[in-house]
């Protein structure tokens, strides 16, 4: 009796695995179907003209900062260097450093200053909220609408503001324009390949088909220009998450804005190089994630002003942190009940290969299509990227065990919120 109630919720757990990862392959074939059309628009949003100069409006370029090092000097500079007219330019160095990146944001800030341009470092000593804290302090510091959110590696092009405004000044409830971010060091080591596949995946066919059918579209935290008005209307930023950027997405779609991403415009940043940043930054996000998806699911299941099509697509979005303890719950009830009744090994374990092959060949498809859109000939060789693939899948059986034993450690002894940034190497 007992075995065979474990061994239904094992194959409930597979097929729900199955039926959330399979909404990748929706995206896949809605990408294809819709990409003409979409492609299409981006060129019209980034061919309107803009206002004369002396009509555009003030943008706020914000940087936050902690720890980061002389890497913060270039990504200062890159906003210094932005195309956009100097009175009505400013910079937010939003740094809670602990170390001598402090004193470094002081002189950064001062040299820039007296060049013309206005910058400020805005420091704070308790960090609260983490990013999403520093960015509402400097929201309290100005007046000004347009806020453009840069993580400090990250380097725009000086005509970033000239293009992205095109799209933000369309009219409409346009809460933020998101651009597509690149990399610094695709081609470093095989880690960071990894990385830029599974990247070009989630941006290529997830962000732009998103964009494109009107589903809603998370920020990506950096390489964006949000829009005051959409801010306030959500809520304004919160650090009670370490997925700050997710989790004003869903507050401000919830109220009626939207935003808009462009594929053509690409910002590079560093990618994490060793293995154990890279496991940390990931971690980070996976926490934050699911945990911005309890917040969020049962509010936008409760919306009435919500259509069937637009409550599916969020849900499923937000259904994709099941995945996880999805598995890990279905693989310790596969084993116990196999153990209790062996003769249902053949079956169970049938069931769980094809699922784990229909998963792996599901992801592998997405992110095949997405770094085929976005790499055009650039694109990795066949071969080179299946063996990405095999890296990538061994990856997640890592961080399968290792989530088993975060989550047996927190009903233990439950940690609180804490931001984890990721060093960079400049």
């Amino acid at each position: 009796m007992i075995a065979s109630v474990l061994a239904t919720i094992f194959v409930v757990c597979a097929a729900l695995i199955c039926l959330f990862v399979s909404s990748l392959l929706f995206l896949v074939w809605l990408h294809a179907r819709l990409k003409p059309a979409g492609l299409a628009r981006e060129r019209e949003l980034l061919e309107r003209p803009l206002p004369a100069d002396a009509e555009l409006p003030h943008v706020v370029v914000q940087i936050p900062s902690f720890n980061e090092g002389a890497v913060l000097r270039r990504g200062a500079e890159a906003a210094a260097a932005l195309d956009w007219p100097r009175d009505k330019l400013h910079i937010q160095l939003l740094d809670d450093s602990t170390d001598d990146t402090a004193e470094l944001a002081r002189t950064v800030a001062r040299e820039i200053s007296a060049r013309g341009i206005d910058i400020v470092a805005i420091q704070r000593t308790d960090r609260s909220g983490f990013k999403g804290g520093a960015l509402a302090e400097g929201m309290q510091k100005t007046p000004h609408k347009y806020f453009a959110v840069f993580d400090v590696d990250y380097v725009p092009e000086p005509d970033f503001l000239r293009r992205c405004m095109r799209a933000m000044l369309t009219p409409g409830k346009t809460a933020f324009v998101q651009a597509r971010f690149d990399f610094l060091n695709p081609h470093q080591n095989a880690l960071t390949e990894m990385q830029m596949v599974t990247l070009d995946g989630h941006l290529g066919i997830e962000q732009a088909t998103r964009s494109w059918a009107g589903h809603p579209l998370p920020f990506n935290g950096t390489c964006g220009i949000w829009n005051r008005d959409a801010i306030d209307a959500g809520g304004g930023w919160k650090g009670d998450t370490v997925t700050e950027d997710l989790d004003l997405t869903y507050r401000t779609w919830l109220a009626g804005w939207r935003g808009i991403f462009l594929t053509s415009i690409a910002v590079p940043g560093e990618l994490p190089a060793d293995t154990r940043t890279f496991v940390r930054q990931q971690q980070r996000w996976v926490d934050g994630f699911g945990h911005v998806s309890l917040r969020m699911a049962p509010a936008i299941l409760a919306h009435s002003g919500l259509t069937l099509s637009a409550r599916l697509a969020a849900v499923l979005h937000l259904c994709m942190a099941l995945n996880r303890p999805l598995l890990l719950l279905g693989v310790v009830c596969m084993i116990v009940a196999i153990a209790l009744a062996p003769a249902m090994a053949p079956c169970l374990l049938a069931i769980f290969f094809a699922a784990i092959v229909f998963a792996i060949a599901t992801q592998a498809t997405m992110l095949w299509a997405g770094h085929r859109f976005l790499r055009g000939d650039k694109a990795l060789p066949a071969g080179q990227f299946a063996s990405l693939i095999g890296r990538a899948v061994r990856w997640q059986i890592r961080q399968l065990f290792y989530g088993l034993g975060v989550f047996l450690k927190q009903l233990v002894r439950p940690k609180p919120i804490e931001f984890d940034r990721t060093p960079k190497q400049g």
